[in-house]
């Protein structure tokens, strides 16, 4: 019997976007773009904008690189994983250890022992055990992390620096006004240089205010918030620290 021959299907053409840009040339145009010379807005705690400064070199000098802020998240955020999750096996539940009944005779599957998965009550076949989830990621690598997400908030303008911070009243309302006014609504990082001061008071009972000295600042905080707010006095010690 003849059989005729099937031609083969057509492929669809794809259609390329020619304004949407792919995830490779955004992240290739960002590894290449730096903020070097670019100036940083600075408030007063009145909410009024006194000036600009200009963004050290030493921190916002590199190139913005992508990957390595990736790899800080992965890694702060494996780190924070305490891996306690425990199920116990038929070695570890409580129970007798008879046989629960005869071997051949009754009609049934033959067991051993009550504890056995296949009960209620019994073990836990391939449950998790406590684990060590953290990573290491060294120091140099954590500071070109940190570096590169300051920058990339500097690039998107979401970085503002804060002065006259010295006087202000330890009162939740001076710094709720002031985060109003300059359009810091939610997920903000203040980032300053004295946990004991009165700026830090003032912040720490606003929602969505999160207060970090700026020696313990990580890649992550900086990159996951919508708003870095830092004093100057903080700029000086991130880069004393990333130096």
């Amino acid at each position: 019997m003849a059989t005729t021959k099937k031609t083969p299907a057509t492929k669809k053409a794809t259609k390329t976007p020619a304004v949407k840009k792919t995830v490779a040339k955004v992240v290739q145009e960002a590894k290449t773009e730096k903020t070097v010379g670019a100036h940083i807005p600075v408030y007063a705690m009145t909410g009024e904008k006194t000036g600009t400064m200009i963004a050290p070199a030493s921190i916002f000098g590199g190139v913005i690189n992508m990957q390595l802020i990736a790899q800080a998240i992965r890694v702060y955020l494996a780190n924070q994983r305490e891996g306690s999750a425990a199920t116990k096996t038929r070695g570890m539940v409580e129970g007798s250890t008879r046989k629960i009944y005869k071997q051949k005779g009754t009609g049934r599957a033959r067991h051993g022992a009550i504890r056995a998965p296949i009960f209620v009550g019994g073990g836990v076949v391939f449950g998790p055990h406590p684990r060590d989830y953290s990573l290491h990621m060294p120091q140099s690598m954590k500071n070109v992390a940190l570096k590169s997400a300051l920058s990339l908030k500097l690039k998107e303008e979401a970085l503002i620096a804060l002065t006259g911070t010295a006087t202000v009243e330890p009162k939740t309302k001076v710094v709720a006004t002031l985060f109003s006014k300059i359009g810091a609504k939610r997920s903000v990082l203040l980032i300053v240089d004295d946990m004991k001061g009165n700026l830090m008071r003032a912040a720490r009972n606003i929602d969505n205010v999160f207060v970090t000295p700026a020696q313990n600042v990580t890649a992550y905080q900086v990159a996951t918030s919508q708003k870095i707010i830092l004093t100057k006095e903080a700029v000086q010690l991130i880069e004393k620290r990333v130096a």
